[in-house]
């Protein structure tokens, strides 16, 4: 499963890398490659925040599903991939000049939001390991991955103040990251509720 999972999330990837080296990405292939790096990236960390209501779901029904726990931090990982691709793609077109980039985080909000999205990743990434529970403890962990929901958040804003005409896209991933926050919060509200009753 994490294999095929791993495999499904990097061909589009490969698959970017071969039209830009054939000339398949328009007039501007740098924009194109920067805008398409930006939705796979916000695309595969929604992807990766819906595993956990699945479960949740799932367990209710009393199902055991095991391939959502095994696949989130895949997709995950992934995702924080393609931002960081996002951010290179970015820094290309700048002609990795730090003075424009510093001058496009200070101007541009939509750049500024990316970036912290971006920044907030990387304790994220760093922690993906397994023995990472064990250094910091469950509950730490635990908290310290709940920033993957404003990561979402930022990236959903950062997707929609870029967007200059057509918001149909960045109206999905609200209406998705709003759905999977509801999902879970309702979720993990009904089993404190029932851990009570049992406890009385």
């Amino acid at each position: 499963m994490v294999p095929a999972t791993a495999i499904g999330a990097l061909l589009p990837l490969l698959l970017l890398v071969s039209d830009f080296f054939t000339g398949q990405l328009g007039a501007n292939p740098l924009q194109r490659a920067e805008q398409q790096t930006g939705v796979l990236a916000l695309s595969l960390l929604l992807l990766s925040l819906s595993t956990t209501p699945l479960r949740l779901i799932a367990a209710r029904a009393d199902l055991r599903l095991l391939w959502p726990a095994r696949v989130r931090k895949t997709l995950g990982l992934t995702g924080a991939l393609y931002a960081g691709v996002h951010l290179l793609i970015y820094g290309l077109d700048k002609g990795f000049n730090p003075l424009n980039f510093l001058s496009d985080v200070l101007k541009r909000p939509y750049i500024t939001v990316g970036l912290s999205a971006l920044l907030l990743l990387v304790p994220l990434v760093l922690t993906s390991r397994k023995d990472s529970v064990k250094r910091l403890g469950f509950e730490r962990w635990t908290r310290l991955h709940r920033l993957s929901y404003l990561v979402a958040a930022l990236g959903v804003l950062h997707f929609w103040w870029s967007v200059k005409k057509d918001h149909t896209g960045p109206v999905i991933a609200l209406m998705l990251l709003l759905a999977l926050f509801g999902i879970r919060l309702l979720l993990q509200r009904r089993t404190k509720a029932r851990e009570r009753k049992a406890a009385v």
